[in-house]
């Protein structure tokens, strides 16, 4: 047996254990696609700079999927890239080599990800630099092994003579990162976060089906709290702060940003013979008197497509604007000013540039900040609002919010919850905050794990009761309803402002639920104009399992290989 043959064999081996192993994850369609599409891409850089020896930038995009994406769909990437390109490049016992060491690349960028979930652009850049030296290694080699005595002279021969190459390949991995490494990896990053899918038994799936509805099933851990909010209105069309308490404008507001975040519109949430969630804010819209009571009522109107500036007769945006000094600062406290931008963004208000810009002034040192200004000690709940806010007026890419989650995620206590002031125990609240706050900054909450800490989104499920109610604490169960309404925008996981909230049919309004029923609204409340024009609803689904189909990966390697030629 030769020296080819034997290495040959083995690569084949271990590729086609990878290939197994991406197989058992079953890939829902749209990661499948995106692989395909990274592979392509891989592949197509590679070809487009041929002309220049070893620069390519097939390396980095293997390391972001992996990255990104994960293990399995990074190997994917890097394997079928190298297997398609070769058919224009020329295939030999070098293909093996060539798949089996940008698989690892795609391998190391996913133990990045699990290392550093957010790392900076230096620090991908220097990722990027190692994969290339690595991978420019294995193929030395590879020549060694293939064409060689397998001497150590012959070893190092060939390791001298691929020097230039190697240094070719890291100087154009790092400049390929640094032009455009944290935006495709925020690109993908967000792209995996959407499409999650958990994988359950066929009868599981059916159970569920039946029980919940549909905007629940893409968000698992969402529908037992939004049954519990949703037996917990009153008559009147408001919630007070625990099952059977007297409304208010605070408790009511946080629930309804809950319940919508599940899907559920206040025009159609209602107690049998009571009245609708925005019927009540609209008839008790001049209790509305600070601030933060404003904004946080724009929120719902945003999300429902309802006018802020006639509401109830009143104009509430004319109000929260009164409330903006010269600086850009809203009654000269940071969440204030954050709620008033995530407020006129939700609405189609326009965000002043002083106001962002005043937000960003009052970051501490440390990355986070405080209710009031600079210098007061950082909070959780308190950095959340400004990051969300500044991603809102379209700098998710600043420097401000990339320290803004690092000061979050540093935050995380061993249980994967997060406290409200660094170094306390943790709270729901404070857990909710941050998950909105780091999903809004582009990173997949599931993979925050500090320390080998479960993720803050198994922490929140941990706290809920049999009831649905999610707990404060373990050891406190103060104002569930409002507990439980920020619960849920992280279980969704959604950051403020929320996405647009359709009506639904009049047989999915609201989850079943023991004391409330789904019933059309008996009559409509005034008319008021939406700003904004209403998406059509988007169709949440379950996946089942599926059967290994092992023949989609030649049909993959020969679309590849069609779309290229």
């Amino acid at each position: 047996m030769t020296a080819t043959f034997a290495s040959v064999a083995v690569l084949s081996v271990g590729l086609l254990a990878g290939f197994v192993w991406w197989e058992r994850t079953r890939p829902p369609s749209r990661l499948l696609a995106l692989v395909a599409t990274l592979a392509a891409l891989a592949a197509i850089g590679r070809i487009a700079f041929a002309p220049i020896p070893n620069v390519k930038p097939t390396t980095d995009i293997v390391l972001f999927a992996g990255f990104a994406l994960g293990a399995a769909p990074g190997f994917m990437v890097g394997a079928v890239a190298a297997l398609s390109s070769n058919f224009f490049f020329g295939q030999g016992p070098w293909t093996p080599w060539q798949m089996a060491g940008w698989g690892l690349v795609g391998l190391l960028g996913a133990g990045l990800g699990r290392l550093l979930p957010r790392a900076n652009r230096v620090q991908l850049a220097l990722a990027c630099a190692f994969a290339g030296l690595f991978y420019g290694e294995l193929l030395n080699a590879s020549l060694w092994v293939n064409y060689s005595d397998h001497s150590v002279g012959a070893l190092l021969a060939y390791m001298g003579r691929g020097v230039p190459f190697d240094v070719a390949h890291m100087v154009g991995n790092v400049a390929f990162c640094l032009a455009f490494g944290p935006a495709l990896v925020t690109a993908l990053t967000r792209f995996e976060l959407r499409m999650h899918v958990r994988w359950v038994p066929v009868a599981a799936s059916v159970l569920l089906a039946l029980t919940i509805v549909p905007a629940a099933l893409a968000a698992p851990g969402t529908a037992k709290p939004a049954a519990y909010l949703t037996s917990a209105q009153n008559a009147d069309g408001g919630f007070g702060g625990a099952p059977g308490q007297g409304s208010s404008e605070l408790y009511t507001g946080w629930a309804a940003l809950g319940l919508q975040a599940t899907g559920r519109h206040p025009a159609q949430l209602k107690r049998d013979g009571g009245v609708t969630l925005l019927a009540y804010l609209r008839s008790h819209v001049d209790e509305l008197r600070d601030t933060g009571a404003v904004a946080r009522t724009m929120l719902v109107l945003g999300a429902a497509g309802v006018d802020p500036s006639d509401f109830g007769g009143r104009s509430l945006e004319g109000q929260l604007l009164s409330a903006r000094d010269g600086s850009g600062a809203f009654d000269d406290r940071v969440n204030t000013t954050a709620f008033a931008v995530l407020a006129l963004k939700a609405t189609g208000g326009e965000i002043g540039g002083d106001d962002v810009r005043w937000l960003k002034s009052q970051q501490n040192p440390d990355g986070g900040f405080n209710f009031a200004g600079k210098g007061g000690a950082s909070g959780v709940d308190d950095t959340s609002a400004p990051l969300q806010a500044i991603v809102a007026a379209g700098q998710g890419s600043s420097r401000a919010v990339r320290r803004a989650a690092s000061f979050l995620a540093r935050q995380q206590n061993r249980d994967g919850g997060f406290p409200l002031s660094p170094g306390g125990a943790s709270n729901a609240q404070s857990t909710a905050w941050a998950v909105q706050g780091l999903v809004a900054a582009g990173r997949n909450p599931l993979a925050v794990r500090r320390r080998g800490s479960r993720d803050p989104l198994g922490y929140l499920r941990s706290l809920t009761a049999p009831s649905g109610a999610v707990r404060y604490s373990r050891t406190s169960t103060q104002t569930p309803v409002w507990v439980t309404g920020q619960a849920l925008a992280a279980l969704a996981p959604t950051p403020f402002p929320l996405p647009p909230v359709p009506r639904q049919a009049p047989d999915a309004r609201n989850a079943p639920v023991p004391t409330a029923t789904a019933t059309p609204t008996a009559s409509p409340a005034p008319t008021t104009t939406s700003r904004r024009p209403k998406p059509a609803p988007t169709a949440a689904s379950t996946a089942v399992g599926a059967p290994v189909d092992i023949g989609r990966y030649a049909r993959l390697v020969g679309a590849l290989t069609a779309v290229l030629v």
